[in-house]
Protein backbone atom coordinates (compact mmCIF):
# COMPACT_ATOMS: atom_id res chain seq x y z
CA UNK A 1 0.00 0.00 0.00
CA UNK A 2 1.50 3.32 -1.22
CA UNK A 3 0.29 6.76 0.16
CA UNK A 4 0.27 9.79 -1.86
CA UNK A 5 1.48 13.49 -1.61
CA UNK A 6 4.79 14.81 -1.77
CA UNK A 7 7.30 14.89 1.67
CA UNK A 8 7.95 18.61 1.93
CA UNK A 9 9.35 19.06 5.43
CA UNK A 10 12.85 18.36 5.04
CA UNK A 11 13.09 20.31 2.23
CA UNK A 12 10.25 23.15 2.08
CA UNK A 13 8.93 22.69 -1.29
CA UNK A 14 8.13 19.60 -3.72
CA UNK A 15 10.83 19.13 -5.58
CA UNK A 16 11.77 15.49 -6.64
CA UNK A 17 14.26 13.72 -4.33
CA UNK A 18 16.23 10.68 -3.65
CA UNK A 19 15.83 8.38 -0.56
CA UNK A 20 17.66 5.26 0.82
CA UNK A 21 16.36 3.19 3.42
CA UNK A 22 18.51 0.37 4.53
CA UNK A 23 16.51 -3.09 5.43
CA UNK A 24 14.29 -2.66 2.57
CA UNK A 25 14.07 -6.23 1.58
CA UNK A 26 11.03 -6.34 4.10
CA UNK A 27 8.88 -5.31 6.70
CA UNK A 28 8.93 -1.45 7.74
CA UNK A 29 11.89 -1.27 5.13
CA UNK A 30 10.11 -2.13 2.45
CA UNK A 31 6.85 -0.17 3.95
CA UNK A 32 8.68 3.13 3.83
CA UNK A 33 10.28 1.95 0.22
CA UNK A 34 6.67 1.39 -0.86
CA UNK A 35 5.20 5.00 0.47
CA UNK A 36 8.30 6.59 -0.59
CA UNK A 37 7.92 6.14 -3.92
CA UNK A 38 4.42 6.69 -3.68
CA UNK A 39 5.63 10.56 -2.48
CA UNK A 40 7.80 10.15 -6.04
CA UNK A 41 10.95 9.75 -4.50
CA UNK A 42 14.07 8.02 -6.57
CA UNK A 43 14.68 4.86 -4.40
CA UNK A 44 18.28 3.56 -3.53
CA UNK A 45 17.31 0.34 -1.49
CA UNK A 46 20.14 -1.76 0.73
CA UNK A 47 19.82 -5.37 2.26
CA UNK A 48 22.02 -8.22 2.77
CA UNK A 49 19.20 -10.16 1.33
CA UNK A 50 20.58 -10.41 -2.62
CA UNK A 51 17.42 -11.78 -3.31
CA UNK A 52 14.47 -9.75 -1.58
CA UNK A 53 16.76 -6.38 -2.11
CA UNK A 54 16.22 -6.67 -5.75
CA UNK A 55 12.85 -7.91 -5.85
CA UNK A 56 11.86 -4.64 -4.00
CA UNK A 57 13.37 -2.64 -6.37
CA UNK A 58 12.71 -3.98 -9.78
CA UNK A 59 8.98 -4.06 -8.60
CA UNK A 60 9.66 0.02 -7.07
CA UNK A 61 12.03 0.77 -10.24
CA UNK A 62 14.84 1.50 -7.90
CA UNK A 63 18.09 0.59 -7.71
CA UNK A 64 19.07 -2.83 -5.29
CA UNK A 65 22.25 -2.88 -3.57
CA UNK A 66 24.05 -5.50 -1.04
CA UNK A 67 24.95 -3.96 1.98
CA UNK A 68 25.94 -5.35 5.35
CA UNK A 69 24.97 -2.23 7.01
CA UNK A 70 27.29 -3.77 10.28
CA UNK A 71 30.40 -3.27 7.67
CA UNK A 72 31.16 0.96 7.59
CA UNK A 73 33.32 -0.15 4.15
CA UNK A 74 30.09 -0.89 2.35
CA UNK A 75 27.98 1.66 4.26
CA UNK A 76 30.84 4.24 2.72
CA UNK A 77 30.36 2.81 -0.85
CA UNK A 78 26.28 2.96 -0.57
CA UNK A 79 26.90 6.83 -0.32
CA UNK A 80 28.92 7.19 -2.88
CA UNK A 81 26.41 5.57 -4.91
CA UNK A 82 23.80 7.48 -3.38
CA UNK A 83 25.24 10.99 -3.36
CA UNK A 84 22.35 12.84 -4.39
CA UNK A 85 20.09 11.31 -1.11
CA UNK A 86 18.73 13.90 0.86
CA UNK A 87 16.32 11.74 2.88
CA UNK A 88 18.37 8.25 4.68
CA UNK A 89 16.17 6.06 6.57
CA UNK A 90 18.64 3.91 8.41
CA UNK A 91 15.67 0.69 9.14
CA UNK A 92 17.83 -2.41 9.35
CA UNK A 93 17.94 -4.73 11.93
CA UNK A 94 17.75 -8.35 13.81
CA UNK A 95 16.59 -9.60 16.84
CA UNK A 96 18.73 -12.46 17.83
CA UNK A 97 17.95 -16.18 18.80
CA UNK A 98 18.31 -15.49 22.58
CA UNK A 99 15.61 -14.23 24.34
CA UNK A 100 16.89 -14.78 27.90
CA UNK A 101 19.06 -13.16 30.32
CA UNK A 102 22.02 -11.17 29.20
CA UNK A 103 24.12 -13.78 30.46
CA UNK A 104 22.28 -16.46 28.51
CA UNK A 105 23.16 -14.42 25.22
CA UNK A 106 26.36 -15.58 23.00
CA UNK A 107 29.16 -13.39 22.98
CA UNK A 108 29.22 -14.06 19.34
CA UNK A 109 25.53 -13.09 19.52
CA UNK A 110 25.82 -9.66 21.40
CA UNK A 111 28.33 -8.62 18.91
CA UNK A 112 25.95 -9.54 15.73
CA UNK A 113 23.48 -7.79 16.98
CA UNK A 114 25.02 -4.58 18.50
CA UNK A 115 26.91 -4.64 15.05
CA UNK A 116 23.81 -4.54 12.80
CA UNK A 117 21.29 -2.41 15.21
CA UNK A 118 24.01 0.06 16.61
CA UNK A 119 27.12 0.10 14.92
CA UNK A 120 24.41 -0.06 11.78
CA UNK A 121 22.84 2.97 12.58
CA UNK A 122 26.50 4.42 13.35
CA UNK A 123 27.64 3.66 10.09
CA UNK A 124 24.99 5.34 7.74
CA UNK A 125 25.28 8.27 10.25
CA UNK A 126 29.12 8.09 9.45
CA UNK A 127 28.76 7.83 5.72
CA UNK A 128 25.86 10.07 4.94
CA UNK A 129 25.69 13.24 7.53
CA UNK A 130 28.91 14.67 6.55
CA UNK A 131 27.83 14.36 2.94
CA UNK A 132 24.40 16.25 3.98
CA UNK A 133 26.09 18.49 5.26
CA UNK A 134 28.53 19.29 3.08
CA UNK A 135 25.45 19.60 0.21
CA UNK A 136 23.97 22.19 2.41
CA UNK A 137 20.39 21.24 1.73
CA UNK A 138 17.86 20.03 3.68
CA UNK A 139 17.84 16.74 4.26
CA UNK A 140 16.66 14.14 6.78
CA UNK A 141 18.11 10.96 8.26
CA UNK A 142 14.96 8.57 9.94
CA UNK A 143 16.35 6.08 11.86
CA UNK A 144 14.26 2.60 13.48
CA UNK A 145 14.36 2.75 17.00
CA UNK A 146 12.44 0.79 18.89
CA UNK A 147 9.46 0.91 22.14
CA UNK A 148 12.43 -1.42 23.69
CA UNK A 149 14.77 1.12 23.20
CA UNK A 150 12.62 3.58 25.20
CA UNK A 151 11.17 1.07 28.25
CA UNK A 152 13.15 -1.96 29.55
CA UNK A 153 11.27 -5.53 29.16
CA UNK A 154 12.26 -8.80 30.76
CA UNK A 155 13.85 -10.92 28.54
CA UNK A 156 14.42 -10.30 24.85
CA UNK A 157 18.13 -10.91 24.88
CA UNK A 158 20.49 -8.41 23.27
CA UNK A 159 17.73 -6.68 21.46
CA UNK A 160 16.85 -4.16 24.03
CA UNK A 161 19.63 -3.25 25.48
CA UNK A 162 20.56 -2.34 21.06
CA UNK A 163 17.90 -0.59 20.53
CA UNK A 164 18.21 1.71 23.85
CA UNK A 165 21.86 2.08 22.66
CA UNK A 166 20.22 3.50 19.14
CA UNK A 167 17.50 5.98 20.58
CA UNK A 168 20.75 7.66 22.50
CA UNK A 169 22.23 7.86 19.48
CA UNK A 170 19.78 9.45 17.91
CA UNK A 171 19.34 11.80 20.36
CA UNK A 172 22.74 12.77 20.27
CA UNK A 173 23.04 12.99 16.76
CA UNK A 174 20.02 15.74 17.58
CA UNK A 175 21.91 17.51 19.66
CA UNK A 176 24.59 17.94 17.35
CA UNK A 177 22.39 19.01 14.30
CA UNK A 178 20.94 21.40 15.69
CA UNK A 179 20.91 24.70 13.52
CA UNK A 180 21.80 22.66 10.56
CA UNK A 181 19.48 22.01 7.42
CA UNK A 182 19.68 18.53 8.09
CA UNK A 183 17.03 16.81 10.77
CA UNK A 184 16.65 13.23 11.73
CA UNK A 185 13.74 11.61 13.82
CA UNK A 186 13.16 8.01 14.68
CA UNK A 187 10.18 5.85 15.48
CA UNK A 188 10.26 3.34 18.32
CA UNK A 189 6.90 1.03 17.55
CA UNK A 190 5.75 -1.74 19.55
CA UNK A 191 5.19 -5.25 17.72
CA UNK A 192 5.09 -4.73 13.81
CA UNK A 193 4.87 -8.11 11.74
CA UNK A 194 8.14 -8.65 10.19
CA UNK A 195 10.23 -11.11 9.38
CA UNK A 196 11.43 -10.34 13.25
CA UNK A 197 7.78 -11.09 14.51
CA UNK A 198 5.14 -13.59 13.29
CA UNK A 199 2.53 -11.11 14.63
CA UNK A 200 1.92 -7.29 15.20
CA UNK A 201 0.88 -4.06 13.39
CA UNK A 202 0.87 -3.82 9.29
CA UNK A 203 4.64 -2.57 8.38
CA UNK A 204 2.79 -0.14 6.25
CA UNK A 205 1.10 1.52 9.01
CA UNK A 206 4.48 2.12 10.94
CA UNK A 207 5.48 3.07 8.08
CA UNK A 208 3.13 5.86 6.98
CA UNK A 209 3.32 6.77 10.57
CA UNK A 210 6.97 7.77 10.22
CA UNK A 211 6.03 9.89 7.76
CA UNK A 212 3.48 11.41 8.93
CA UNK A 213 5.85 12.44 12.21
CA UNK A 214 8.87 13.50 9.46
CA UNK A 215 5.88 15.68 7.52
CA UNK A 216 5.12 17.37 11.24
CA UNK A 217 8.43 18.11 12.39
CA UNK A 218 7.89 15.03 15.49
CA UNK A 219 11.33 13.97 16.72
CA UNK A 220 10.48 11.09 18.58
CA UNK A 221 7.11 8.28 17.34
CA UNK A 222 6.23 6.02 20.42
CA UNK A 223 2.80 4.26 20.72
CA UNK A 224 0.33 6.19 23.00
CA UNK A 225 -0.38 3.44 24.66
CA UNK A 226 2.74 3.11 26.32
CA UNK A 227 3.89 6.54 26.58
CA UNK A 228 3.02 6.83 30.47
CA UNK A 229 5.09 3.56 31.11
CA UNK A 230 7.87 4.54 29.51
CA UNK A 231 7.65 7.60 31.93
CA UNK A 232 7.12 5.58 35.23
CA UNK A 233 9.78 3.33 34.24
CA UNK A 234 11.94 5.75 33.76
CA UNK A 235 10.77 7.48 36.68
CA UNK A 236 10.94 4.93 39.04
CA UNK A 237 14.68 4.25 38.27
CA UNK A 238 15.71 8.15 38.55
CA UNK A 239 14.19 7.97 41.99
CA UNK A 240 16.01 5.36 43.12
CA UNK A 241 13.30 2.30 42.95
CA UNK A 242 13.71 -1.21 40.78
CA UNK A 243 12.27 -1.37 37.54
CA UNK A 244 9.37 -3.50 37.04
CA UNK A 245 7.87 -5.01 33.45
CA UNK A 246 5.99 -2.14 31.76
CA UNK A 247 2.23 -2.42 30.64
CA UNK A 248 0.39 -0.73 28.13
CA UNK A 249 -2.84 2.02 29.03
CA UNK A 250 -5.95 1.50 27.37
Amino acid sequence: MTTGGPLTSPWGGDRPFTAVVTGAAGGIGLALAEQLRGRGAELVLADVDEAGVHTAAERLGGAGVVVDVADPEAMERLAEQAAAARFVCLNAGIVGSSVGAPWEVPAAEWDRVFGVNVAGVVNGLRAFVPRLLAAAEPAHVLVTASLAGMTVFPGGGAYGPSKHAVAAVVAHTAMALEGTPVGISMICPALVATGMSPVGADPADAAREALSAVDDGVFAVVPPEWRAAVVDQASTVAHGGRPAPPAPTG
